[in-house]
């Protein structure tokens, strides 16, 4: 069997609205715990108590993720701030590229930035 190769270039990875989302989907699972809690009763006489457990488990789990997003978008601010304010960057070039060059630091693959045309 061979090896299989892609014949295009992976495309760039979405970015959205991550810590709203994360926020969102954290809420959602403890709406649904604090909603079950009353019926734990009933959950616990037909085996599904482990409904009540996995929306619990949920919200922990998005309380970590809020923690990583919120750490992850203030590195993301922090890196591009420093890539701004980058010493010997000369006036009128991004990143201390050459005025005319096309690529950089921030030019490869999985960067945000376009080369320059």
């Amino acid at each position: 069997m061979a090896k299989w190769t892609p014949t295009h270039e992976a495309p760039e990875p979405l970015e959205g609205p991550v810590v709203p989302t994360i926020v969102g989907g954290t809420v959602i699972w403890f709406v649904l715990f604090l909603v079950q809690l009353p019926f734990y009763g009933w959950f616990d006489d037909h085996g599904h108590i482990w409904w009540v457990w996995t929306c619990l488990a949920g919200a922990g789990l998005g309380l970590i993720g809020i923690w990583y997003v919120l750490r992850r978008d203030a590195a993301i601010r922090r890196a591009a701030r420093e890539a701004n304010t980058e010493p010997g960057a000369e006036a009128g070039t991004e990143s201390g590229t050459e005025p005319g060059t096309e690529g950089g630091p921030d030019t490869g693959p999985g960067s945000t930035r376009d080369p320059a045309p």
